[in-house]
Protein backbone atom coordinates (compact mmCIF):
# COMPACT_ATOMS: atom_id res chain seq x y z
CA UNK A 1 0.00 0.00 0.00
CA UNK A 2 1.33 3.44 -0.98
CA UNK A 3 2.48 5.68 1.87
CA UNK A 4 0.66 8.68 0.37
CA UNK A 5 -2.66 9.28 -1.36
CA UNK A 6 -3.18 12.30 -3.60
CA UNK A 7 -5.95 14.27 -5.27
CA UNK A 8 -5.20 17.04 -7.75
CA UNK A 9 -6.89 20.23 -8.92
CA UNK A 10 -5.82 22.38 -11.85
CA UNK A 11 -5.57 26.07 -10.95
CA UNK A 12 -4.88 27.45 -14.41
CA UNK A 13 -1.73 29.12 -15.74
CA UNK A 14 0.12 25.79 -15.47
CA UNK A 15 -0.33 25.54 -11.70
CA UNK A 16 -1.67 22.58 -9.74
CA UNK A 17 -2.90 22.04 -6.19
CA UNK A 18 -2.22 18.60 -4.73
CA UNK A 19 -3.95 17.38 -1.55
CA UNK A 20 -1.87 14.73 0.19
CA UNK A 21 -2.66 12.19 2.91
CA UNK A 22 0.24 10.31 4.49
CA UNK A 23 -0.77 7.00 6.05
CA UNK A 24 -0.56 6.66 9.82
CA UNK A 25 1.88 3.75 9.52
CA UNK A 26 4.34 5.92 7.59
CA UNK A 27 3.97 8.74 10.12
CA UNK A 28 4.59 6.39 13.05
CA UNK A 29 7.67 4.88 11.36
CA UNK A 30 9.14 8.34 10.86
CA UNK A 31 8.21 9.25 14.44
CA UNK A 32 10.08 6.20 15.75
CA UNK A 33 13.09 7.07 13.59
CA UNK A 34 13.12 10.66 14.86
CA UNK A 35 12.82 9.45 18.46
CA UNK A 36 15.77 7.09 17.92
CA UNK A 37 17.88 9.92 16.52
CA UNK A 38 17.01 12.25 19.40
CA UNK A 39 17.61 9.42 21.88
CA UNK A 40 21.24 9.04 20.75
CA UNK A 41 22.09 12.37 22.40
CA UNK A 42 19.62 12.18 25.29
CA UNK A 43 20.82 11.48 28.85
CA UNK A 44 18.22 9.62 30.91
CA UNK A 45 18.97 8.04 34.31
CA UNK A 46 18.94 4.24 34.09
CA UNK A 47 19.79 4.12 30.39
CA UNK A 48 23.11 4.14 28.60
CA UNK A 49 23.71 7.00 26.18
CA UNK A 50 22.34 6.12 22.77
CA UNK A 51 20.19 3.29 24.18
CA UNK A 52 17.11 5.25 25.27
CA UNK A 53 13.92 3.53 23.94
CA UNK A 54 11.65 5.52 21.64
CA UNK A 55 8.75 5.49 24.12
CA UNK A 56 11.00 6.97 26.83
CA UNK A 57 12.15 9.69 24.41
CA UNK A 58 8.51 10.54 23.67
CA UNK A 59 7.80 10.82 27.40
CA UNK A 60 10.89 12.92 28.09
CA UNK A 61 10.75 15.24 25.09
CA UNK A 62 7.05 15.21 24.28
CA UNK A 63 5.26 13.77 21.27
CA UNK A 64 4.80 17.18 19.60
CA UNK A 65 8.54 17.97 19.59
CA UNK A 66 9.46 14.52 18.27
CA UNK A 67 6.69 14.72 15.66
CA UNK A 68 8.04 18.08 14.51
CA UNK A 69 11.43 16.44 13.88
CA UNK A 70 9.72 13.46 12.20
CA UNK A 71 7.93 15.77 9.76
CA UNK A 72 11.17 17.63 9.00
CA UNK A 73 12.75 14.29 8.11
CA UNK A 74 9.80 12.79 6.27
CA UNK A 75 8.36 15.70 4.27
CA UNK A 76 10.92 15.65 1.40
CA UNK A 77 10.22 11.95 0.75
CA UNK A 78 6.45 12.33 1.09
CA UNK A 79 6.50 15.31 -1.25
CA UNK A 80 8.41 13.35 -3.91
CA UNK A 81 6.03 10.40 -3.50
CA UNK A 82 3.06 12.76 -3.86
CA UNK A 83 4.48 14.28 -7.04
CA UNK A 84 5.09 10.78 -8.41
CA UNK A 85 1.61 9.64 -7.37
CA UNK A 86 -0.05 12.68 -8.92
CA UNK A 87 1.80 12.08 -12.18
CA UNK A 88 2.93 15.68 -12.61
CA UNK A 89 6.18 17.30 -13.75
CA UNK A 90 6.81 20.19 -11.39
CA UNK A 91 8.45 23.53 -12.17
CA UNK A 92 9.93 25.65 -9.40
CA UNK A 93 9.49 25.42 -5.64
CA UNK A 94 6.16 24.36 -4.09
CA UNK A 95 4.05 26.37 -1.68
CA UNK A 96 3.35 23.81 1.06
CA UNK A 97 0.57 24.07 3.64
CA UNK A 98 0.66 21.63 6.53
CA UNK A 99 -2.54 20.50 8.21
CA UNK A 100 -3.01 19.88 11.94
CA UNK A 101 -0.45 17.72 13.72
CA UNK A 102 -1.83 14.16 13.62
CA UNK A 103 -2.78 12.34 16.79
CA UNK A 104 -1.43 8.85 17.38
CA UNK A 105 -2.77 6.46 14.74
CA UNK A 106 -4.09 9.29 12.53
CA UNK A 107 -2.85 10.18 9.03
CA UNK A 108 -1.03 13.41 8.20
CA UNK A 109 -2.64 15.84 5.76
CA UNK A 110 -0.85 18.53 3.78
CA UNK A 111 -1.28 20.28 0.45
CA UNK A 112 0.95 22.13 -1.96
CA UNK A 113 0.59 24.37 -4.98
CA UNK A 114 3.27 24.23 -7.64
CA UNK A 115 3.94 25.10 -11.25
CA UNK A 116 3.69 22.23 -13.72
CA UNK A 117 5.06 21.66 -17.19
CA UNK A 118 2.64 23.21 -19.72
CA UNK A 119 0.94 20.91 -22.20
CA UNK A 120 2.03 21.16 -25.83
CA UNK A 121 -0.20 20.64 -28.85
CA UNK A 122 2.15 19.20 -31.44
CA UNK A 123 2.39 20.45 -34.98
CA UNK A 124 4.84 18.75 -37.33
CA UNK A 125 7.41 16.81 -35.32
CA UNK A 126 8.69 14.50 -38.01
CA UNK A 127 10.45 15.78 -41.10
CA UNK A 128 11.22 19.19 -39.54
CA UNK A 129 14.15 21.08 -41.02
CA UNK A 130 17.02 22.22 -38.78
CA UNK A 131 20.35 23.89 -39.40
CA UNK A 132 23.42 21.68 -39.40
CA UNK A 133 26.91 22.96 -40.17
CA UNK A 134 29.70 20.95 -41.74
CA UNK A 135 32.93 20.27 -39.83
CA UNK A 136 35.77 22.50 -41.00
CA UNK A 137 39.20 22.51 -39.41
CA UNK A 138 41.06 25.73 -40.20
CA UNK A 139 44.83 25.91 -40.47
CA UNK A 140 44.79 28.47 -37.65
CA UNK A 141 43.23 25.88 -35.30
CA UNK A 142 45.94 23.33 -36.12
CA UNK A 143 48.62 25.99 -35.63
CA UNK A 144 47.14 26.92 -32.25
CA UNK A 145 47.22 23.28 -31.11
CA UNK A 146 50.81 22.93 -32.29
CA UNK A 147 51.80 26.02 -30.29
CA UNK A 148 50.10 24.59 -27.20
CA UNK A 149 52.05 21.41 -27.72
CA UNK A 150 55.33 23.33 -28.02
CA UNK A 151 54.48 25.24 -24.84
CA UNK A 152 53.83 21.99 -22.97
CA UNK A 153 57.23 20.62 -24.06
CA UNK A 154 59.16 23.83 -23.42
CA UNK A 155 62.26 23.78 -21.24
CA UNK A 156 63.58 26.47 -18.90
CA UNK A 157 67.24 27.42 -19.17
CA UNK A 158 68.97 29.55 -16.52
CA UNK A 159 70.38 32.77 -18.04
CA UNK A 160 72.63 35.53 -16.72
CA UNK A 161 70.75 38.62 -17.87
CA UNK A 162 67.88 40.93 -16.96
CA UNK A 163 64.41 39.36 -16.99
CA UNK A 164 61.97 40.37 -19.71
CA UNK A 165 58.46 39.45 -20.86
CA UNK A 166 58.11 35.70 -21.32
CA UNK A 167 61.00 34.90 -18.99
CA UNK A 168 60.48 32.97 -15.78
CA UNK A 169 61.81 34.35 -12.51
CA UNK A 170 62.29 32.08 -9.50
CA UNK A 171 61.42 34.25 -6.51
CA UNK A 172 60.98 34.26 -2.74
CA UNK A 173 58.50 36.81 -1.46
CA UNK A 174 56.89 37.96 1.77
CA UNK A 175 53.87 40.24 1.73
CA UNK A 176 52.47 42.59 4.36
CA UNK A 177 49.30 44.64 4.72
CA UNK A 178 49.60 47.59 7.11
CA UNK A 179 52.95 46.20 8.22
CA UNK A 180 51.52 42.80 9.17
CA UNK A 181 52.04 39.46 7.33
CA UNK A 182 48.88 37.84 5.97
CA UNK A 183 47.89 34.26 5.16
CA UNK A 184 49.03 33.18 1.70
CA UNK A 185 51.37 36.15 1.35
CA UNK A 186 54.63 34.16 1.51
CA UNK A 187 56.30 31.76 -0.94
CA UNK A 188 59.73 30.21 -1.57
CA UNK A 189 61.08 29.16 -4.96
CA UNK A 190 57.97 30.43 -6.76
CA UNK A 191 58.26 30.23 -10.58
CA UNK A 192 56.55 33.19 -12.21
CA UNK A 193 56.28 34.04 -15.90
CA UNK A 194 56.70 37.77 -16.47
CA UNK A 195 53.83 39.23 -18.45
CA UNK A 196 51.39 36.43 -17.57
CA UNK A 197 49.40 38.62 -15.17
CA UNK A 198 48.86 35.68 -12.83
CA UNK A 199 49.91 37.64 -9.74
CA UNK A 200 48.50 40.97 -8.53
CA UNK A 201 48.65 43.89 -10.93
CA UNK A 202 52.03 45.57 -10.51
CA UNK A 203 54.20 42.47 -10.18
CA UNK A 204 54.99 42.29 -13.91
CA UNK A 205 56.05 45.94 -14.25
CA UNK A 206 57.99 46.11 -10.99
CA UNK A 207 59.95 42.89 -11.63
CA UNK A 208 60.83 43.74 -15.26
CA UNK A 209 64.59 44.00 -15.73
CA UNK A 210 65.41 42.19 -12.48
CA UNK A 211 68.51 39.97 -12.32
CA UNK A 212 69.38 36.93 -10.21
CA UNK A 213 70.34 37.93 -6.65
CA UNK A 214 68.47 41.23 -6.83
CA UNK A 215 65.98 42.30 -4.13
CA UNK A 216 62.98 44.43 -5.00
CA UNK A 217 59.96 45.86 -3.21
CA UNK A 218 56.66 45.41 -5.04
CA UNK A 219 53.58 47.44 -4.14
CA UNK A 220 50.21 46.08 -5.25
CA UNK A 221 46.52 46.47 -4.44
CA UNK A 222 44.12 43.55 -4.08
CA UNK A 223 41.01 43.77 -6.31
CA UNK A 224 37.76 44.89 -4.68
CA UNK A 225 36.18 41.51 -5.54
CA UNK A 226 39.08 39.44 -4.13
CA UNK A 227 37.66 36.19 -2.65
CA UNK A 228 39.40 36.72 0.74
CA UNK A 229 37.23 39.60 1.96
CA UNK A 230 39.77 40.75 4.57
CA UNK A 231 42.22 41.50 1.75
CA UNK A 232 39.81 43.00 -0.79
CA UNK A 233 40.91 46.52 -1.91
CA UNK A 234 43.83 46.43 0.55
CA UNK A 235 47.30 47.77 -0.38
CA UNK A 236 50.12 45.29 0.11
CA UNK A 237 53.91 45.50 0.00
CA UNK A 238 55.98 42.47 -1.02
CA UNK A 239 59.69 41.99 -0.30
CA UNK A 240 60.88 39.98 -3.32
CA UNK A 241 64.21 38.22 -3.83
CA UNK A 242 65.01 37.05 -7.35
CA UNK A 243 66.83 33.70 -7.14
CA UNK A 244 67.11 32.87 -10.85
CA UNK A 245 66.10 34.14 -14.28
CA UNK A 246 65.13 31.44 -16.78
CA UNK A 247 64.56 31.65 -20.51
CA UNK A 248 61.74 29.56 -21.94
CA UNK A 249 63.05 27.44 -24.82
CA UNK A 250 60.37 26.18 -27.23
CA UNK A 251 61.18 23.07 -29.30
CA UNK A 252 61.44 23.53 -33.06
CA UNK A 253 58.39 22.72 -35.16
CA UNK A 254 59.87 19.67 -36.88
CA UNK A 255 59.79 15.88 -37.06
CA UNK A 256 61.63 15.58 -33.73
CA UNK A 257 58.75 17.40 -32.05
CA UNK A 258 56.32 14.90 -33.62
CA UNK A 259 58.29 11.97 -32.21
CA UNK A 260 58.55 13.52 -28.74
CA UNK A 261 54.86 14.49 -28.71
CA UNK A 262 53.58 10.96 -29.05
CA UNK A 263 55.55 8.71 -31.34
CA UNK A 264 54.50 10.19 -34.69
CA UNK A 265 56.92 9.59 -37.56
CA UNK A 266 56.73 13.11 -38.99
CA UNK A 267 55.39 16.58 -38.41
CA UNK A 268 52.86 16.03 -41.21
CA UNK A 269 51.55 12.92 -39.46
CA UNK A 270 51.22 14.92 -36.23
CA UNK A 271 49.30 17.64 -38.07
CA UNK A 272 46.94 15.04 -39.53
CA UNK A 273 46.37 13.54 -36.08
CA UNK A 274 45.57 16.98 -34.61
CA UNK A 275 43.23 17.75 -37.51
CA UNK A 276 41.44 14.42 -36.98
CA UNK A 277 40.95 15.02 -33.27
CA UNK A 278 39.69 18.57 -33.89
CA UNK A 279 37.28 17.28 -36.54
CA UNK A 280 36.03 14.54 -34.20
CA UNK A 281 35.38 17.07 -31.44
CA UNK A 282 33.60 19.33 -33.94
CA UNK A 283 31.40 16.50 -35.18
CA UNK A 284 30.29 15.69 -31.63
CA UNK A 285 29.49 19.37 -31.03
CA UNK A 286 27.66 19.63 -34.39
CA UNK A 287 25.59 16.53 -33.59
CA UNK A 288 24.56 17.99 -30.24
CA UNK A 289 23.74 21.39 -31.81
CA UNK A 290 21.63 19.66 -34.47
CA UNK A 291 19.70 17.73 -31.82
CA UNK A 292 18.89 20.98 -30.03
CA UNK A 293 17.99 22.75 -33.27
CA UNK A 294 15.66 19.91 -34.29
CA UNK A 295 13.84 20.00 -30.94
CA UNK A 296 13.57 23.80 -31.19
CA UNK A 297 12.08 23.40 -34.68
CA UNK A 298 9.43 21.06 -33.25
CA UNK A 299 8.73 23.54 -30.45
CA UNK A 300 8.32 26.28 -33.07
CA UNK A 301 5.66 24.17 -34.81
CA UNK A 302 3.82 23.38 -31.56
CA UNK A 303 1.26 25.39 -29.63
CA UNK A 304 2.43 25.97 -26.03
CA UNK A 305 1.16 28.51 -23.52
CA UNK A 306 4.04 29.35 -21.18
CA UNK A 307 2.99 31.83 -18.45
CA UNK A 308 5.63 34.36 -17.45
CA UNK A 309 5.43 33.36 -13.76
CA UNK A 310 6.27 29.80 -14.78
CA UNK A 311 9.30 31.03 -16.75
CA UNK A 312 10.51 32.97 -13.72
CA UNK A 313 10.02 29.92 -11.50
CA UNK A 314 12.01 27.78 -13.96
CA UNK A 315 14.82 30.36 -14.01
CA UNK A 316 14.93 30.23 -10.20
CA UNK A 317 15.07 26.44 -10.35
CA UNK A 318 17.99 26.61 -12.80
CA UNK A 319 19.88 28.98 -10.49
CA UNK A 320 19.32 26.64 -7.53
CA UNK A 321 20.82 23.76 -9.53
CA UNK A 322 23.80 25.96 -10.40
CA UNK A 323 24.20 27.06 -6.78
CA UNK A 324 24.23 23.44 -5.57
CA UNK A 325 26.89 22.61 -8.17
CA UNK A 326 29.02 25.53 -6.94
CA UNK A 327 28.68 24.29 -3.35
CA UNK A 328 29.74 20.77 -4.37
CA UNK A 329 32.85 22.34 -5.92
CA UNK A 330 33.63 24.30 -2.76
CA UNK A 331 32.47 27.68 -4.09
CA UNK A 332 30.00 29.72 -2.04
CA UNK A 333 27.18 30.93 -4.36
CA UNK A 334 27.22 34.27 -2.52
CA UNK A 335 30.89 34.68 -3.44
CA UNK A 336 30.08 33.92 -7.08
CA UNK A 337 27.34 36.58 -7.07
CA UNK A 338 29.78 39.05 -5.55
CA UNK A 339 32.38 38.26 -8.21
CA UNK A 340 29.77 38.77 -10.94
CA UNK A 341 28.58 42.01 -9.34
CA UNK A 342 24.96 40.87 -9.56
CA UNK A 343 22.14 39.88 -7.23
CA UNK A 344 20.50 36.47 -7.40
CA UNK A 345 17.35 38.04 -8.83
CA UNK A 346 19.31 39.80 -11.58
CA UNK A 347 20.89 36.50 -12.65
CA UNK A 348 17.50 34.79 -12.55
CA UNK A 349 15.94 37.46 -14.80
CA UNK A 350 18.87 37.16 -17.23
CA UNK A 351 18.27 33.39 -17.37
CA UNK A 352 14.57 33.72 -18.29
CA UNK A 353 15.07 33.30 -22.09
CA UNK A 354 16.98 30.05 -21.45
CA UNK A 355 14.30 28.99 -18.96
CA UNK A 356 11.50 29.53 -21.46
CA UNK A 357 13.42 27.62 -24.12
CA UNK A 358 13.94 24.74 -21.67
CA UNK A 359 10.22 24.65 -20.81
CA UNK A 360 9.21 24.59 -24.47
CA UNK A 361 11.65 21.80 -25.20
CA UNK A 362 10.47 19.69 -22.24
CA UNK A 363 6.83 20.26 -23.18
CA UNK A 364 7.18 19.11 -26.79
CA UNK A 365 9.33 16.14 -25.81
CA UNK A 366 6.69 15.08 -23.28
CA UNK A 367 4.07 15.36 -26.04
CA UNK A 368 6.23 13.31 -28.45
CA UNK A 369 6.66 10.61 -25.81
CA UNK A 370 2.88 10.36 -25.55
CA UNK A 371 2.27 10.56 -29.30
CA UNK A 372 4.84 7.85 -30.06
CA UNK A 373 3.97 5.68 -27.08
CA UNK A 374 7.59 5.71 -25.98
CA UNK A 375 8.31 3.34 -23.12
CA UNK A 376 11.45 2.69 -21.10
CA UNK A 377 12.57 -0.87 -20.45
CA UNK A 378 14.33 -2.15 -17.37
CA UNK A 379 17.34 -2.95 -19.54
CA UNK A 380 17.59 0.68 -20.64
CA UNK A 381 17.43 1.84 -17.04
CA UNK A 382 20.16 -0.62 -16.05
CA UNK A 383 22.30 0.58 -18.98
CA UNK A 384 21.89 4.18 -17.81
CA UNK A 385 22.90 3.23 -14.26
CA UNK A 386 25.84 1.25 -15.63
CA UNK A 387 27.10 4.27 -17.59
CA UNK A 388 26.61 6.57 -14.61
CA UNK A 389 28.62 4.26 -12.34
CA UNK A 390 31.45 3.71 -14.83
CA UNK A 391 34.81 5.26 -13.90
CA UNK A 392 37.98 5.19 -16.00
CA UNK A 393 40.24 2.33 -14.96
CA UNK A 394 37.60 0.59 -12.81
CA UNK A 395 35.39 -2.43 -13.59
CA UNK A 396 32.21 -0.56 -12.61
CA UNK A 397 29.26 -1.84 -10.60
CA UNK A 398 28.23 -5.48 -10.87
CA UNK A 399 24.91 -6.51 -12.43
CA UNK A 400 23.65 -7.51 -8.99
CA UNK A 401 24.55 -4.13 -7.52
CA UNK A 402 22.87 -2.31 -10.42
CA UNK A 403 19.65 -4.28 -9.98
CA UNK A 404 19.75 -3.63 -6.25
CA UNK A 405 20.15 0.11 -6.88
CA UNK A 406 17.24 0.09 -9.33
CA UNK A 407 15.01 -1.76 -6.84
CA UNK A 408 15.85 0.76 -4.10
CA UNK A 409 15.03 3.60 -6.48
CA UNK A 410 11.68 1.98 -7.31
CA UNK A 411 10.87 1.45 -3.64
CA UNK A 412 11.53 5.14 -2.95
CA UNK A 413 9.72 6.25 -6.10
CA UNK A 414 12.91 7.99 -7.26
CA UNK A 415 13.18 5.95 -10.46
CA UNK A 416 10.78 8.38 -12.14
CA UNK A 417 13.48 10.95 -12.88
CA UNK A 418 15.71 8.34 -14.52
CA UNK A 419 12.81 6.93 -16.52
CA UNK A 420 11.79 10.42 -17.71
CA UNK A 421 15.35 11.29 -18.70
CA UNK A 422 15.68 8.15 -20.83
CA UNK A 423 12.26 8.69 -22.40
CA UNK A 424 13.19 12.30 -23.24
CA UNK A 425 16.40 11.15 -24.95
CA UNK A 426 14.44 8.58 -26.95
CA UNK A 427 12.00 11.31 -27.99
CA UNK A 428 14.91 13.46 -29.18
CA UNK A 429 16.27 10.44 -31.08
CA UNK A 430 12.89 10.07 -32.83
CA UNK A 431 12.84 13.74 -33.83
CA UNK A 432 16.46 13.72 -35.04
CA UNK A 433 16.04 10.47 -36.97
CA UNK A 434 13.37 12.07 -39.16
CA UNK A 435 14.73 15.64 -39.23
CA UNK A 436 16.13 17.09 -42.44
CA UNK A 437 19.46 18.93 -42.12
CA UNK A 438 19.71 22.26 -43.94
CA UNK A 439 22.59 24.76 -44.08
CA UNK A 440 22.85 26.91 -40.96
CA UNK A 441 22.69 30.07 -43.06
CA UNK A 442 19.37 28.95 -44.56
CA UNK A 443 18.00 28.19 -41.09
CA UNK A 444 19.01 31.64 -39.82
CA UNK A 445 17.43 33.32 -42.83
CA UNK A 446 14.16 31.53 -42.11
CA UNK A 447 14.23 32.70 -38.49
CA UNK A 448 14.55 36.29 -39.66
CA UNK A 449 11.87 35.95 -42.36
CA UNK A 450 8.71 38.00 -41.74
CA UNK A 451 5.44 36.10 -41.44
CA UNK A 452 1.94 37.27 -40.41
CA UNK A 453 2.09 34.91 -37.42
CA UNK A 454 5.32 36.52 -36.14
CA UNK A 455 3.87 39.99 -36.63
CA UNK A 456 0.75 38.94 -34.73
CA UNK A 457 2.87 37.51 -31.88
CA UNK A 458 4.94 40.70 -31.78
CA UNK A 459 1.80 42.81 -31.64
CA UNK A 460 0.40 40.69 -28.84
CA UNK A 461 3.55 41.20 -26.79
CA UNK A 462 3.34 44.97 -27.27
CA UNK A 463 -0.37 45.22 -26.38
CA UNK A 464 -1.03 47.66 -23.54
CA UNK A 465 -2.53 46.29 -20.35
CA UNK A 466 -3.33 48.06 -17.06
CA UNK A 467 -0.12 48.59 -15.10
CA UNK A 468 2.17 47.86 -18.05
CA UNK A 469 3.28 51.46 -18.53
Amino acid sequence: MAAVKTTTKELGDSRMRVEVEVGSDAVERELAGAAGEIGRDLKVPGFRKGKVPSQVVLQQVGREAVLDEALRRGMPTWYEEAVHGAGISTVGSPNVKLGDMPQKGAPLAFSFEVGVLPAATLGEYKRVEAGRREPTVAEEEIATELERLRESLASLETVDRAAGPGDFVIIDFEGEVDGEPFEGGQARGFAYELGSGQLLAGFDDQLAGARAGEERQVSATFPEDYPAEQLAAQEAVFAVTVKEVKDKQLPDLDDELAVEAGGHDSLEELREDIAGRLREAQEAEIANDFREAAVDAVAEQASIDVPRDLVHAKAHEMWQVTARRFQSQGLDPATYLQMMGKTEEELVVEAEPDAERALRRESVLTAVIEAEGIEVTEGEMLDALRQASARPGTPGASEKALRRSLKKARDRGSDKALREDIAMRKAVDTIVEHAKPIPVEQARAREELWTPEKEQAKGAKELWTPGSD
